[in-house]
């Protein structure tokens, strides 16, 4: 199938002025077209949709080598990898559109930062169905409570009531199972605010720490529960190399006891090795689905540079539900 669709790029390319790049822009609109007429519902793996996209690449990168262009995008998916990146504030309309669009794009999804208690910005929200329908893969971050590098004392009810009425939001005192289970139900509430579907999962930011107190397994391992009980989303995990097995563990044996066959997602941030050609899994984890390798690093797209975190993932969206087959 390859020889023949790369004979009617060149054939294409010919007829309307004899460019292999005017080539690309009509074999594009014949794979969109090949999809829309024999797809009529989502795919899963391993369906023919999957092989046009397939193909798509592969000529993608030939068309690439003839031109002298890079088409990092196309190589990706050749190889079943997606990269996405991540950022604190939503860089606007503009340049979400150039970064997705530019020719030889290389980022396919990118985080979707909840208002959260340790991230109150809410540049993010409403952006969801825009966001989409751009074309962009989503992974949804709740950045909860964190140690912040602190052994946490614990408090009594009252301490922790009026520091909570003090307006204080991230505090490592307020780790523990209470918060975990409200800030559950926090993150169920906003993502279904923001219209996420179903069964979307929900990454619940969990920076490095040396030492974990009991506190904070009993925070993420309550949040986790609270939404597998709910059951309208499932818990993910971003985590550090150092603390990824242990919390990976963990939230395996909550999944285990709910019932829920799953595997849980995890995203394990650690710079050691990194690169954008490499598998999640090759951090040193097979339960990894997403890799966090470059962090606060300036990137540029379309002439417009931001700055980002850099990650590879298996899914070309890692929030959404894996019934989609994504």
């Amino acid at each position: 199938m390859t020889a023949v669709l790369l004979h009617l790029l060149a054939t294409c390319g010919a007829a309307i002025g004899g460019t292999i790049v005017q080539g690309i822009a009509v074999f594009t609109a014949m794979i969109g077209l090949s999809i829309g007429c024999s797809q009529s519902s989502p795919t899963s793996p391993g369906s023919a949709t999957d092989d046009i996209v397939q193909t798509a690449a592969t000529v993608a990168q030939v068309a690439a080598a003839i031109t002298g262009q890079d088409a990092p995008l196309a190589d990706e998916s050749k190889a079943g990898k997606s990269l996405g990146f991540d950022t604190h504030t939503f860089p606007g309309e503009k340049t979400m559109r150039a970064w997705k669009n530019a020719p030889g794009a290389p980022y396919s999804w990118v985080g979707f930062y909840l208002p959260s208690p340790c991230h109150k910005d809410a540049s993010w929200s409403g952006k969801r169905q825009l966001l989409q329908d751009m074309g962009w893969g989503l992974a949804i971050v709740y950045v909860g409570q964190q140690t912040w590098g602190k052994s946490p004392k614990p408090l009594t009810p009252d301490k922790v009531d009026r520091l909570v009425k003090s307006g204080a939001t991230c505090n490592a005192a307020l780790l523990g199972e209470v918060r975990g289970v409200a800030e559950g139900n926090d993150a169920i509430a906003v993502a279904q605010r923001e219209g996420f579907a179903p069964k979307s999962i929900v990454f619940l930011d969990i920076e490095r720490m040396e030492k974990m107190p009991a506190s904070m397994r009993q925070y993420y391992t309550t949040w986790a529960r609270t939404l597998l009980r709910d059951g309208r989303y499932l818990p993910g995990v971003y985590v550090h190399k150092f603390n990824a097995q242990n919390v990976y563990d963990d939230l395996k044996a909550e999944f285990v006891a709910a019932g829920v066959t799953d595997e849980p997602r995890i995203w394990v941030a650690s710079g050691r090795d990194f690169e954008e050609g490499k598998a999640p899994q090759d951090v040193g984890f097979a339960f990894a689905g997403v890799w966090q390798g470059m962090i606060d690093v300036a990137k540029a797209v379309a002439d417009i540079r931001l700055p980002v975190d850099v990650n590879v993932s298996s899914w070309r969206s890692p929030s959404d539900p894996a019934k989609v087959g994504n």
